[in-house]
């Protein structure tokens, strides 16, 4: 969201916050909690989830580096909307939210990303909410939340793979489907030649055919 920001605004940036390292699954923030810091991911993956009152949890989104976590909750000066748990070991920069929101008032130019930030992480939103209620098959299902993790990676550009480490349960949530139903079609796709499994990285060998699953 910052890197295209003029080069004082960056300067301004650097010498803001403190870097935090947190180990793998814990949260950096809860859902119900004021909002008081926003937070940069460095590196690592975050979840993103809602929990009703009955405790059921849905994820919202999958958090890569440079993601900005916590903004919209930030800038109305409320609550957090959502707990933000680390997948793995990751590294955040912690920006408090009156020296963040001194900054924006600053630098227009960085309240201008924000806003486009919020705009696009709702537009984010949309999409995955209408491609849950309209998908067909829970192949179908599964495959499009595979090829978006895996569109997301920077791991390799040549390929499409990601290293994340989500539990079939977690891409079952994604996916709106059963643990059980995960697992069945994660192994259905590896015999098929579609996928590539090895510890928490998955390649899509065949991109043609697995896309055309997406369609179903």
């Amino acid at each position: 969201m910052f890197c295209n920001l003029h080069d004082d605004a960056l300067n301004h940036l650097d010498q803001m916050g403190v870097q935090v390292r947190y180990p793998a699954r814990v949260n950096i923030f809860q859902q119900g909690e004021k909002a008081r810091a926003l937070h940069v991911l460095c590196f690592g993956h975050v979840k993103l989830f809602t929990t009703s009152r009955r405790g059921k949890s849905m994820i919202l989104k999958i958090a890569w580096p440079g993601d900005v976590l916590g903004l919209s909750a930030v800038l109305s000066q409320g609550d957090y909307e959502v707990t933000a748990e680390t997948l793995e070991p990751c590294q955040v920069k912690t920006l408090r939210h009156d020296e963040f929101l001194a900054f924006i008032d600053k630098f227009s130019e960085a309240g201008r990303h924000s806003l486009e930030s919020m705009a696009s992480e709702y537009q984010s939103a949309f999409r995955d909410a209408r491609r849950l209620s309209l998908a067909g098959s829970a192949a179908s299902r599964l495959a499009n939340v595979l090829l978006d993790l895996a569109r997301n990676a920077v791991d390799d550009r040549k390929e499409l793979r990601f290293n994340i480490a989500l539990t079939h349960e977690e891409l079952g949530n994604l996916a709106g489907l059963s643990r059980e139903t995960v697992t069945r079609l994660l192994g259905k796709f590896q015999r098929e030649g579609l996928l590539r499994i090895k510890g928490a990285s998955i390649t899509i060998a065949d991109q043609s055919r697995f896309s055309r699953i997406t369609e179903g």
